[in-house]
């Protein structure tokens, strides 16, 4: 079992590459043992953004703090505090922050994807 606090974990910080204004960390993944999903946590800071983007895998995402968008089928749906995402594999995204904090979300994606 592990037990973390999120704040605790070393964050990557992110900022270029069609990247802006992004942490991410680890929080239980492939060196904790786990063999079937990994568990992220991202800040974006006011502005940031996630790169658009589509992969293979699908990820599921709960955001905890903060309000944004997401890039959907040629749109942006507005997210904010309490917004579960399900992203299919194959289907192009991206999160940006359009509010005036720190945009939190949860981001859990299956065991073999890049974790970060």
């Amino acid at each position: 079992m592990k037990v973390v606090r999120y704040r605790d974990v070393p964050a990557r910080v992110m900022d270029g590459g069609g990247v802006k204004g992004v942490r991410g960390r680890v929080l239980i993944g492939k060196d904790d043992g786990a063999g079937k999903f990994c568990m992220r946590i991202f800040e974006l800071e006011p502005g940031g953004h996630t790169p658009l983007h589509a992969h293979d895998w699908e990820h599921e995402i709960f955001v905890h703090k903060g309000s944004g968008s997401v890039w959907q089928k040629g749109q942006w749906v507005p997210i904010e505090e309490g917004t579960a995402i399900f992203i299919p594999g194959g289907e192009e995204h991206q999160i940006r922050n359009t509010g005036t904090e720190v945009l939190t979300f949860v981001c859990l994606i299956p065991s073999g994807p890049p974790e970060l």
